[in-house]
C-alpha cells in the first residue's frame, strides 16, 4: 500500500482546509469499513481491488523509472476455488500498471445512458467539459479519451463499470480518474462511499492509516481543480501510475541483445529435414527443418517453463540452446526473380502449418513472396495444456508470458536465417538451378489474428525488418477476450476455477501486466515512434474487418490511435456507421500514395459488432475475409518494398470485398 505518513502530518494538513470539523471522529461512526484496509482500498468497500488500477496498491521506490512499484498482497489478489491467489511476486516487479489497463469501479446502480457517459460510439464525449467520467494525465493536465461500459458477464445489480482508454496510456505517466454526476435509472444522483466522502469533505478521522492517505487525496483534488472539476461534485476519484517501457520490455530487449551478441556475424545454426517440390499450386517448394536459438527458459524450454533469472532480475542464457522448427514455402509465381521474403505469424494456439494455407497462397503466387514460419511458442498448439493449467490457476500466468518472449526471440532468429548470406540461401534447398530463390535484401512480416496481436511486439523489437502487416489485428487481451467467440471454450475452463464474473474481470486485467511483455499492447508506443535503443522505427499496415467475431475492430482502433496510423476513409457506408466513431481520433489519409503507417477497415457485409463488451455472434464471421480480398493483397504488394507505400485500392469509397 502507499507509504503512510504520521497522523500528525495529516492533521496539520487538515488545519488549513476550510471544511475542518471541530474534532476527528471514529471512522465507524461515518460508516467507513477499515477492516480490510491493509489489502483493499476502503474507497470501494464492496469489492476488494477496486477502484483499479490504483496507486493505493503500490509503494514508493526510488530505484524504478516511475519512482513507484506495485505492491499487491496475497490477501487482496483474486483467488481460485482452491483459494490460491495470483502470484504477487512477479506482478510486484512492475513499476506501474498496463498502458492499456481498463479502469474498474463499483457503482452498479449507475445508468450510463441517463448519465450521458462517454460510450464506444461517442468517445468524444469524454473530452467535453462536463463529461461525468474523466481521466487526467497529470503531465500537462491533459484529458484522456475513453469510453465506459458495463461488465455484462455479471448479473444485473452486481455489474461493475469498466472504463477503457481509447488510446493507450503513456508509459511512465501518472493519471487521476474522476467520477461525478452519475445517476441511476430514475435520474437520482449516486452517493459516494463513506470513505471517499470523508476525504472529499475533509472530515477528519481518528484512524492514523486512513489519515496518512489524505495528502495524496488532496493532491488528486488539486489536479482536478486545475482541470475545472469541482471537488464538491465528485462521487469518486483516485490515481494510478502506468508502468515504464523498461518494466515491460526490459527482459525481451535483454534476451534479444544478448542472443544476437552471442551470434555475432554468424548465421544461426540450422538443418533442413524435408524438401517437397510442388506441394500446392501456389508453391514450388516446401522446406522444413530445425534451427537453434539461445535458451533463456529453465529446463528444455518446454511449455510451463519460466525464465531463468539472474541476480539482476534479467533472464540468463542457458548452456543448451532451444531447437525450434521451421516451414518455408517458395512461391510458384509468374513474377521473375528471387522472391521477396516474409515471416508469417499463425493464429490462436495454432502452429507453423498455417503458412501452408489459404491466407498466404494467393499472395505468394501473385506477388512472388516466400513465407517462412515457426511455432509461436507460449501460445502455440503445444502450449494448449499449459494454457488450460493457467486458466485453472492464474498464479501460473508468468509461464505463458515468459515463453512468449522466448517465442519472439525464436522468430527473430528465423528472420536472421532468411536474411543472412550464410543462412537459408547457402543451402541447395533454397536455390533454383543453383541460384538463390530468396531476395535477402527484402524481409517483411505478415501476421494474422494472434499473429498480429503478438506480431506488433515482434516488430517493435525487430532489427532485420521494419515493415509489418498486421491483419485481423488488435491488441490488449484483457479487452479482446470478452469480445471474442474464440474465448468461449477457454472461458468454460476459467468458469470452473474462477466462477465469479467479477473475479475473472479483475484477474484478467491484473495478468495483462504480464501479458504485455509478449503482445502488442506492451510495445505499441515504440512501434512507429520512439523506437527502443538499437532498434529502427517500423511502419505498419493495419488491416481489420467490420463485425469481426474473433478480434474486435474496436481494439484495432485503439491500436491505430496509439501507434499514430492514419486511416482510409470512409470506413463504412453511411448506413453501416454507428455514430461516426469508427475513425474517432484517427487522422484520415488525405493523399495517396501514402508512405507511413496506415489503417484499413474492410466491410464484407457482416453484422455490426455489439457496442458492449461481448462478441458478435450472428451471421457470417468476416475474420478471415480480409487477407483473401485482392484489394488487401494489393496493399501488401506496394507496402512491401524498402520505400513502400499504400494506394487507394478502394477508389475513394469504403473498402469492401466478398465473404469467404
Amino acid at each position: 500500500m502507499r507509504m503512510r505518513s504520521s497522523c500528525l502530518a495529516a492533521l496539520f494538513l487538515l488545519s488549513v482546509v476550510s471544511q475542518l470539523p471541530a474534532a476527528c471522529v471514529d471512522p465507524a461512526t461515518l460508516g467507513i469499513d477499515l477492516s480490510q484496509q491493509a489489502a483493499c482500498d476502503p474507497l470501494v468497500p464492496e469489492q476488494c481491488m477496486l477502484p483499479f488500477p490504483n496507486d493505493y496498491f503500490s509503494v514508493g521506490d526510488t530505484t524504478t523509472s516511475t519512482k513507484r512499484r506495485i505492491h499487491f498482497t496475497a490477501d487482496g489478489l483474486p483467488k481460485n476455488t482452491s483459494a490460491v491467489p495470483l502470484e504477487a511476486e512477479e506482478l510486484n516487479r512492475a513499476d506501474g500498471f498496463s498502458p492499456g489497463v481498463a479502469l474498474i469501479f463499483w457503482m452498479p446502480s449507475a445508468d450510463l445512458v441517463q448519465s450521458n457517459a462517454p460510450a464506444i460510439n461517442n468517445i468524444g464525449r469524454s473530452l467535453e467539459a462536463d463529461s461525468p467520467i474523466v481521466i487526467i494525465d497529470t503531465k500537462g493536465n491533459k484529458r484522456w479519451p475513453l469510453w465506459a461500459e458495463r461488465d455484462l458477464l455479471s448479473a444485473p445489480g452486481s455489474q461493475s463499470l469498466i472504463v477503457r482508454p481509447a488510446v493507450d496510456f503513456t508509459e511512465g505517466h501518472h493519471y487521476v480518474a474522476a467520477v461525478r454526476h452519475l445517476v441511476d435509472t430514475d435520474g437520482n444522483p449516486l452517493m459516494p462511499s463513506p470513505a471517499f466522502a470523508a476525504y472529499r469533505d475533509a472530515t477528519c478521522t481518528t484512524d492514523a492509516t486512513f489519515e496518512s492517505r489524505r495528502p495524496a487525496m488532496e493532491s488528486i483534488f488539486k489536479t482536478l481543480k486545475k482541470a475545472g472539476i469541482n471537488r464538491s461534485d465528485l462521487q469518486l476519484a483516485w490515481d494510478f501510475t502506468v508502468t515504464s517501457s523498461q518494466s515491460i520490455a526490459g527482459r525481451m530487449l535483454h534476451i534479444r541483445d544478448d542472443a544476437f551478441a552471442a551470434l555475432g556475424k554468424s548465421a544461426p545454426s540450422f538443418t533442413v529435414t524435408s524438401v517437397q517440390d510442388n506441394p500446392a499450386l501456389e508453391f514450388s517448394r516446401r522446406i522444413q527443418g530445425t534451427f537453434e536459438v539461445p535458451l533463456y527458459l529453465t529446463g528444455d524450454g518446454s511449455p510451463g517453463q519460466r525464465f531463468a533469472l539472474g541476480s539482476d532480475g534479467l533472464p540468463v542464457r542457458q548452456a543448451q540452446p532451444y531447437t525450434a522448427t521451421f516451414t518455408c514455402n517458395l512461391p510458384n509465381s509468374s513474377v521473375a526473380g528471387p522472391a521477396r521474403m516474409s515471416l508469417y505469424g499463425h493464429g490462436l494456439l495454432g502452429d507453423q502449418s498455417e503458412v501452408n494455407g489459404k491466407l498466404v497462397r494467393p499472395m505468394a503466387a501473385t506477388y512472388n513472396v516466400a513465407y517462412c514460419a515457426t511455432d509461436w511458442i507460449g501460445m502455440a498448439e503445444e502450449d494448449v495444456p499449459n494454457a488450460i493449467d493457467v486458466l485453472q490457476d492464474l498464479s501460473h500466468f508468468a509461464t505463458l508470458a515468459d515463453r512468449l518472449q522466448q517465442g519472439l526471440l525464436n522468430v527473430l532468429f528465423l528472420g536472421r536465417l532468411m536474411k543472412h548470406p550464410q543462412g537459408f540461401t547457402s543451402n541447395a534447398a533454397f536455390q533454383i538451378d543453383g541460384a538463390p530463390a530468396l531476395n535477402t535484401r527484402e524481409l517483411y512480416y505478415d501476421g494474422n489474428s494472434q499473429g498480429a496481436i503478438l506480431g506488433g511486439a515482434l516488430c517493435a523489437v525487430a532489427t532485420d525488418f521494419n515493415r509489418c502487416v498486421l491483419g485481423e489485428a488488435g491488441m490488449n487481451y484483457s479487452t479482446l477476450l470478452n469480445r471474442s467467440v474464440d474465448f468461449d471454450e477457454y472461458k468454460a475452463v476459467l468458469d470452473i476455477s474462477y466462477p465469479e464474473p467479477f473475479t475473472q474481470l479483475i484477474a484478467l486485467n491484473i495478468v495483462q501486466m504480464l501479458w504485455d511483455r509478449g503482445e502488442t499492447n506492451g510495445y505499441a508506443q515504440h512501434l512507429t515512434k520512439q523506437p527502443y535503443k538499437k532498434t529502427p522505427s517500423h511502419t505498419l499496415l493495419l488491416l481489420g474487418a467490420v463485425g469481426d467475431h474473433q478480434v474486435s475492430e474496436f481494439a484495432l482502433q485503439v491500436e491505430a490511435r496509439t501507434v499514430g496510423a492514419e486511416g482510409h476513409v470512409p470506413y463504412v457506408a453511411p448506413d453501416r456507421e454507428f455514430g461516426g466513431e469508427h475513425g474517432f481520433g484517427i487522422t484520415p489519409i488525405v493523399k495517396y500514395p501514402y508512405k507511413h503507417s496506415a489503417y484499413f477497415l474492410f466491410d464484407t457485409g457482416a453484422d455490426l459488432s455489439p457496442l458492449d463488451n461481448e462478441p458478435p455472434r450472428s451471421g457470417h464471421d468476416p475474420h478471415d475475409d480480409t487477407p483473401q480480398i485482392p484489394a488487401a493483397q494489393a496493399l501488401k504488394d506496394t507496402f512491401w518494398h524498402p520505400k513502400g507505400y499504400v494506394t487507394d485500392v478502394c477508389g475513394g469509397a469504403p473498402c469492401t470485398g466478398p465473404q469467404f
